[in-house]
């Protein structure tokens, strides 16, 4: 049979076993691994995967449209970012520094720093300038292993800022091969001009940003940060509901600066992820897992701001899906980084580098609504390879801060290539 693309002689493979939807408990820690390794795509998807002499047997090269060698090479799934704020303006090194000094967040924040930072930075630029800031991060992001970005708003704080900051994304990704997921964050805080009127600001969100941003079709979901100091848990479910009435998902980011309820109010919603989960209780928490919400663990943020590590092991060994992203944003965690994201999962959470793989490449997708078609290589996904200068999957973690991706391919076509190892056959 012909084939428009065949990998073949990986020296490993690393995916999750055949199936749909997240790896739960145990396996999470048992992913598909194979040798001598080989994929064969036709019209954007995986149609076979296996050994190279199994692949090359239904699929042989000389009826391949483009062959290649991936010797030496390991060979994933492109990885998943399923939590960042990539549409900013503007970076923070500044906070970076007076938190060397010893000033906390919290203390940044009250002064006018943090986020109403960045949506003063996001107000003073055009939508031009910021589409063009956003295609050079998804060019860095596929460079990185990248091939689908979850991008959340929340730094216009009103409507015709948050639109922009999500027409800028959309027009950057009609240019990019990395597929974009957007997300509204207009509850991200509470803007300066509303700080003694929140419950107008709220109104706002409810009866004129969420339905705006739903008709004209920039998003796909709706995030809240449900915190201590930002939107409550009441406020926070209001919004959500709108959001869901409007057609839209729902996302939280839930307990990361303490424990208000928020991974409970998720699991009430049947959100599809939420994330963070530094503070999160453990009825919270179980209550996440019985409602299949999946959990979003950020591991550069809290490496960033020096905070505790979200309890990766308990929530795996709770059966709860767990994830990872990066949260890329410019002030707590200026890093696009999914291999960085996996290393300090492994050192700091202490999960394997196979739960670390599971959890950036399958969990990920279904953190985004997407396990069914990403996140696997798997007959019927879609195309989503990586080749890594590596010969084992556990490199990649352990060998950190190196550029180890050799080749990205989305949708069955190539990407990015550090190499000559694409030939026409």
């Amino acid at each position: 049979m012909r084939s428009d693309l065949l990998v073949v002689s990986a020296s490993q493979l690393i995916t999750a076993p055949p199936g749909e939807g997240p790896l739960l408990g145990p396996d999470l820690d048992r992913p598909l691994l194979v040798e001598d390794a080989a994929v064969a795509c036709v019209q954007g998807k995986i149609a076979a995967v296996g050994k190279t002499s199994e692949v090359r047997a239904l699929y042989p090269e000389r009826e391949a449209g483009h062959v290649v060698d991936a010797r030496g090479l390991l060979l994933a799934p492109g990885f998943v970012d399923a939590h960042t704020h990539l549409p900013f303006a503007g970076t923070r090194e500044m906070e970076f520094d007076a938190r060397a000094r010893g000033e906390s967040y919290a203390a940044i924040a009250a002064r006018g720093g943090g986020i109403r930072a960045s949506v003063r930075h996001l107000r003073a630029v055009s939508e031009e300038s910021l589409g063009n800031s956003i295609s050079a991060r998804l060019k860095r992001l596929l460079a990185q292993g990248t091939t689908t970005v979850e991008a959340k708003s929340g730094y216009g704080l009103s409507l015709e800022e948050e639109r922009k900051q999500l027409r800028a994304l959309r027009r950057a990704a009609e240019s990019s091969p990395v597929e974009v997921i957007p997300t509204f964050l207009g509850a991200h805080e509470v803007p300066d001009e509303y700080r003694d009127r929140r419950e107008e600001y709220v109104s706002l969100l409810r009866d004129s940003m969420i339905p705006e941003i739903a008709k004209e079709r920039l998003a796909r979901f709706c995030d809240v940060f449900c915190d201590q100091g930002v939107f409550t848990v009441e406020e926070s479910r209001r919004i959500l509901a709108r959001a869901r009435e409007c057609g839209l998902g729902i996302k939280l980011h839930a307990d990361e600066l303490a424990d208000v309820g928020a991974a409970s109010l998720a699991a009430e919603l049947r959100a599809v992820s939420a994330d963070h989960l530094l503070h999160a209780s453990p009825e919270g928490l179980r209550a996440m897992a019985e409602a299949r919400v999946v959990a979003v663990l950020l591991p550069g943020t809290a490496f960033t701001l020096g905070l505790p590590y979200a309890r990766a092991r308990v929530m795996v060994e709770m059966g709860l899906a767990v994830a990872l992203a990066t949260d890329f944003n410019p002030g707590s965690n200026m890093s696009s980084s999914m291999p960085m994201a996996m290393t300090l999962a492994v050192t700091q959470m202490k999960v394997t580098p196979a739960e670390a793989w599971m959890a950036s490449t399958v969990n990920a997708a279904c953190a985004v609504g997407e396990g069914g078609r990403l996140g696997r290589i798997q007959a019927g996904y879609e195309a989503d390879l990586v080749l890594f200068d590596a010969s084992d999957h556990r490199q990649i973690a352990y060998h950190y801060a190196e550029e180890h991706v050799r080749m990205v391919i989305k949708k069955g076509a190539l990407a990015m290539d550090r190499a000559e190892s694409y030939k026409s056959a």
